[in-house]
């Protein structure tokens, strides 16, 4: 009795090891944060110990996880939901049935993933898109691009951006009776990052015309530059997007060789001749005061580059948005950003932000001091939080007053 008293004990001491992690005080839920993240970090050690032994990839493994949270497209009194293509593209439709005398508004919607993994089929994104749908009588757009490393950089940028023009012709905006004056283009991580990246190429695209009133970015990456930022190193270890596995997504999205995590990792990814980009995510400069936390701005000219692995394509301005002149600034339009207090791409957002105001761009920026990367993720399941469902409420009221 003893020796299993004894087992027991030891077996819950390291369950509780284990599943507890250290949390900043003033996040909400804190036992579904705990459980979420010892759930998650589960799933990170399964995908790398069958990588190791040489049973499978790590991606593949985080993509069969996900598929256990896809959803048929199912219909309701609401809103007519189909699954369909555009330009031989999958997406997931979002039809309200709501009878108006007015066109009505649309909105294209990116899923994020890490371009690696996810789907517009997955329960929280087809719940915040019928959300989206029923509450602004919109026609929602639920782009399942190809994803990483089976279709590398720029697929899914082409994507997205193929669907963005099939959709934005006249001819498709009369089918489905949308103002072609009130269409938003939204994505979140990932997804953030291919929407500012799209919005930017269709402002300069002369064949359409029709273009995007509003663009909404959550949490987005937007650059790959300089991975010091002070987001980068105080949320490194955070739950739900650690920095290592930001550098895993993006080495299985952008095409590379071995050594390139390793460049990224120690910021040893950019040719000296490319220097000259890094003003644009000059933290010192483009930071307020409260985010950078004593942290003291190296100058890259400065910093040790000591290995001989190269990678100038990564500096593309569709894969890194933030890295363009203000001129590529000017002109779009109305912006909504949120950022997290504890996400490594924390810093992105908030950069963009200051360059997009800088260049005369009208921007409501949300940022959400008590929370993680992912916020708008966590609104299905016996997991789902309150701060999920309030930013996504905030996100959804934005599109509503702005569209």
């Amino acid at each position: 009795m003893g020796r299993k008293l004894l087992c027991l004990l030891v077996a819950s001491t390291l369950i509780a090891y284990y599943i507890y992690q250290p949390l900043p005080e003033n996040v909400e839920e804190p036992w579904k944060l705990t459980l979420l993240e010892a759930s998650i970090r589960s799933l990170n050690h399964a995908a790398t110990i069958v990588e190791k032994l040489g049973l499978g990839r790590y991606i593949d493994v985080i993509n069969l996880y996900m598929m256990t949270g896809y959803t048929a497209p199912t219909s309701d009194e609401k809103v007519i939901v189909t699954d369909t293509e555009f330009s031989h593209i999958p997406v997931r439709l979002y039809i309200p049935t709501k009878q108006s005398d007015v066109l009505k508004r649309a909105v294209i919607f990116i899923h994020g993933g890490g371009w690696c993994s996810a789907s517009a089929r997955m329960k929280a994104y087809d719940l915040l898109s019928r959300w989206t749908s029923e509450r602004l009588n919109a026609v929602v757009v639920s782009v399942d691009y190809r994803l990483a490393p089976k279709y590398r950089f720029p697929v899914a940028f082409e994507d997205v951006y193929s669907v963005s023009k099939y959709f934005l012709q006249s001819s498709i905006l009369e089918k489905y009776n949308v103002d072609p004056s009130r269409i938003a283009i939204a994505g979140d991580s990932a997804g953030g990052n291919l929407a500012a990246a799209v919005t930017q190429q269709i402002l300069d695209d002369r064949d359409l015309k029709a273009k995007f009133k509003i663009q909404a970015l959550l949490y987005p990456g937007l650059q790959t530059i300089d991975a010091e930022l002070p987001s980068y190193l105080d949320n490194k270890n955070m739950p739900f997007l650690s920095k290592a596995i930001l550098i895993r997504f993006l080495s299985e999205y952008f095409p590379s060789d071995d050594f390139f995590s390793k460049a990224l990792e120690t910021n040893q990814h950019v040719p000296t001749e490319l220097n000259h980009l890094f003003k644009f995510v000059n933290w010192s400069k483009w930071l307020p005061e409260r985010f950078k936390k004593g942290h003291v701005y190296t100058n890259p000219s400065h910093r040790n580059s000591k290995t001989g692995h190269k990678y100038p394509g990564v500096l593309d301005p569709k894969l890194a948005p933030l890295l363009v002149e203000d001129i590529k600034l000017r002109g779009l339009p109305l912006t909504y950003v949120l950022t997290c207090q504890y996400d490594v791409l924390r810093d992105d957002g908030i950069i963009y932000v200051s360059r997009l105001r800088e260049a005369g761009v009208e921007v409501t920026h949300e940022h959400v001091d008590n929370f993680f990367h992912g916020v708008v993720s966590f609104i299905t399941g016996p997991f789902a939080l309150n701060i999920g469902h309030r930013i996504a409420n905030n996100y959804i009221e934005w599109l509503n007053k702005n569209l």
